[in-house]
């Protein structure tokens, strides 16, 4: 039988990274990275404003390199590549101007950050979402938030937009429209067509831009013109109808045909969010949470519509028919920070040497000095014995993403005494990521989604298994570690193989593209019982701050 080739693109927020993959079995033949420059050298971000903006050249250049070299570093013929698909990060809405260009890529925009991509974790329009929250609340209509966990989020598509259109005069009357960057990446390749008529991805509509099917699409005009007319006017430029990932978004356009080095019969899928991909790439069930694990977790959920029903689940990020698996809700929750948490300790640790041994160590001395110190603490972290006495700590370092989300919270430490070393708070770090996964987990389980077990992709879960041991003891669940160091590039490209049509369904492509899992991790009954006690406190903990200190 002649082989077929998929390839599945998956956008980070420091890389993109294209996976070719062999559609029979799901072996990965080939992966190229390619990092943004633009980005690396901290362009258009402001991180004391929470501002994180991207050029959309970073994407579109590494979109062309990385599937020009693993097609040709593969050595298949090119025509054996049957289709792609692209997941990226979300919610990262681009505005475009009535012939659907980025505004960026114009000279009169070409350095302005309000004209970028608004990267996932940009929180400028905070004050937009609380506006978007008390108007849901109290207009006298729908709730348009109560698909979305009842609590819209500044990383989300409407108050990202309108945060824009206040701040930027010439943004705001330039922007015919807003394409999320999954659709946007698609829609190039696919030859820009008509923005009418080009299928935008169900999973971003749904869980960023209060999309529903049941209230007919988007929200409604009466609505949407409260919070500003500009919203009405420009929602007549977005979509009505959106379209799951396993459905075709076009075929491949002769201009990047051309550039890439295929054909143009190769199919385009609908965009999706990396973390949905990633669950499929993971082989989510039901009663299976998939936790993407990176700097921020994104967890997945897939369930029955007889199961959640007319329920909504409240203080999620969503659910969404078909988002993530076609025939189920998808349900969406995460952590603002999950290795970010990390990171900032490593960051403060690490000052002298940035700031004392810039001059006398090289860059790479520097980078084996932190790596070294890092290694050290976490092993001498995880010897540190567990104890009510030890500090106990918040992991809101970026706010609260799941559940209740809620940008404006701080971290906090407590129990700290003369004797607290690095180790104690390292631990304390990472117990507090793993008791920030349990809330999150009791939620589900609060609103009648049951799991029984956990799934973990991503850097975090391949790296540190004083983490992942923690993760599984807090939680008291098993918790499985998928094969694939690319779960989200692999599920893009099982989406890819479905809507090429060498799968009839993703029930048929997910089982036979799947790598299987390498390590499964068993919580402790001793340890389970000692965070039990612990994580009454984290609560605590977590009450005081929300309640008594201004997180303004």
């Amino acid at each position: 039988m002649e082989k077929q080739y998929v390839i599945g693109l998956d956008f980070g927020s420091d890389s993109v990274r294209s996976v070719l993959v062999d559609a029979s079995n799901g072996e990965t033949l080939g992966s190229k990275v390619h990092w943004y420059q633009r980005w690396k050298e901290g362009k258009y971000c402001d991180p004391e404003t929470n501002q994180f903006r991207q050029h959309p050249l970073d994407h579109i250049e590494g979109m062309e390199s990385t599937i020009k070299e693993v097609v040709k570093e593969s050595g298949i013929d090119p025509a054996a590549v049957k289709g792609i698909c692209i997941d990226t990060t979300g919610s990262s809405p681009i505005p475009v101007n009535t012939s659907g260009k980025a505004l960026s890529l114009l000279p009169e925009f070409a350095e302005n950050p309000n004209a970028m991509m608004v990267l996932w974790k940009d929180h400028t329009a905070i004050s937009e979402a609380d506006e978007i929250n008390e108007l849901s609340r109290t207009w006298g209509g729908i709730d348009y938030t109560k698909f979305e966990g009842g609590i819209y989020s500044s990383e989300w598509f409407w108050a990202k937009i309108l945060h824009i259109a206040r701040e930027d005069e010439a943004v705001k009357n330039n922007a015919h429209s807003w394409v999320e960057h999954c659709d946007y990446m698609t829609y190039l390749l696919v030859g820009e067509p008509e923005l009418a008529s080009f299928k935008r991805s169900r999973c971003a509509a749904g869980h960023k831009a209060m999309w529903h099917e049941s209230w007919g699409g988007l929200p409604a005009d009466e609505y949407l013109g409260k919070l500003d007319p500009y919203l009405v006017d420009l929602k007549k430029n977005l979509f009505e109808e959106t379209y799951t990932s396993d459905e075709v978004a076009g075929t491949l356009s002769a201009e990047w045909a051309e550039k890439l080095g295929l054909t143009t019969d190769v199919v385009i899928a609908v965009g999706t969010f990396d973390a949905h991909s990633g669950a499929v790439g993971a082989e989510v069930e039901e009663n299976t949470l998939v936790r993407v694990m990176g700097t921020s977790t994104c967890d997945m959920v897939v369930s029955p519509a007889s199961v959640v029903g007319d329920k909504t689940i409240k203080g999620i990020c969503g659910q969404v028919d078909g988002s993530i698996i076609p025939g189920m809700i998808g349900l969406e929750a995460g952590q603002s920070a999950f290795g970010d948490v990390l990171a900032w300790f490593k960051n403060v640790l690490t000052w002298p040497l940035d700031n004392l041994l810039a001059d006398t160590l090289t860059p790479d001395q520097m980078e084996a000095a932190k790596d070294k110190l890092i290694a050290e603490l976490s092993k001498q972290a995880e010897a540190t014995p567990i104890s009510e006495s030890a500090p106990i700590a918040l992991d809101w370092v970026n706010g609260r993403r799941t559940p209740d989300a809620n940008q404006n919270l701080k971290a906090a430490f407590v129990n700290l005494s003369i004797g607290t070393r690095a180790p104690h708070m390292f631990r304390a770090l990472v117990e507090a990521i793993a008791y920030g996964s349990k809330k999150i987990a009791d939620r589900f389980a609060e609103e009648g989604v049951v799991i029984n077990s956990v799934v973990g992709i991503g850097g975090v879960a391949k790296k540190s298994g004083f983490v992942m041991q923690t993760l599984a003891d807090v939680m008291n669940m098993p918790i499985k570690v998928a094969v694939s160091d690319q779960a989200p590039a692999l599920g893009a490209a099982m989406y890819a193989a479905v809507a090429a049509g060498i799968y009839p369904s993703m029930a048929e492509a997910v089982p036979a593209m799947g790598n299987g899992f390498e390590k499964t991790y068993y919580p402790n009954p001793e340890t389970v019982e000692k965070y039990n006690s612990i994580y009454t406190k984290y609560e605590l903990l977590g009450e005081f701050v929300e309640n008594n200190i201004n997180n303004k």
